[in-house]
């Protein structure tokens, strides 16, 4: 069931790992298949080089397993929750990245400054607040599924398709698993220049109208970077 979906999501935890985004068994991957709704994703703290498309794990909407013989990733609630609450979201994407997890840890949300991060976030990427400690005690998983809504709000959540949750680390997301792996690598390299731009003493926001260019031209409705889809 829904084999050349498994090696799709197999292939993009992979590439986390070859961008250099996750060590260990940290992080995880997961993406919606546009046909049944089932949600595939990485089997929980198995190894990147010895996973196999057969040991991803196929859920639906509700976690049920309907199809493997591991246990999903432990962050699968907070998937689910994201899914659930955004239909255009078909991928997400966690990981413990280095320069968008120190933002994370310092509970700041990683300012616009350039360009750079305006071809993907329009906006500051936003860090959510503290998880209170009833809220860590229940359902810790699905709660911070829900603080990631809470904080994203009415957003557009693929014009804002990345937040840092507080203490924690990054969740990307996109259209499909291949799209999240890419918002993923770019906020981490946006993640990276802000650090470096803001210990240089800079933390001047990039003017709205050079905001709106960059990231309108490319996702806008009135979009024009990039070949015309056949």
């Amino acid at each position: 069931m829904l084999e050349k979906f498994k090696e799709q999501v197999l292939e993009a935890n992979l590439e986390i790992v070859k961008q250099g985004l996750v060590i260990q068994s940290w992080g995880n991957v997961s993406g919606r298949d546009p046909e049944t709704g089932y949600i595939v994703i990485k089997p929980s703290g198995v190894s990147y080089s010895k996973m196999k498309a057969s040991d991803m794990v196929v859920l639906d909407l509700l976690g049920n397993i309907i199809e493997g013989k591991m246990k999903p990733s432990t962050d699968t609630p907070t998937h689910i929750i994201l899914y659930r609450t955004w239909p255009s979201v078909g991928g997400i994407v966690h990981t413990h990245s280095t320069y968008a997890t120190a933002w994370a840890q310092a509970g700041r949300g990683i300012p616009p400054l350039g360009t750079t991060h305006a071809d993907t976030f329009y906006g500051e990427v936003p860090c959510t607040r503290k998880l209170n400690p009833e809220e860590i005690k229940s359902d810790y998983e699905a709660n911070t599924g829900r603080v990631i809504v809470e904080q994203i709000g009415s957003t557009d959540p693929l014009f804002m398709p990345s937040v840092l949750v507080n203490c924690h680390g990054p969740f990307s997301w996109g259209k499909n698993a291949d799209e999240a792996v890419y918002n993923a690598v770019t906020l981490e390299e946006v993640a990276r220049m802000a650090f470096y731009t803001v210990l240089l003493g800079n933390q001047q926001a990039i003017d709205r109208a050079l905001l709106d260019k960059h990231f309108l031209r490319k996702h806008g409705k009135d979009a024009y970077y990039g070949q015309e889809k056949e």
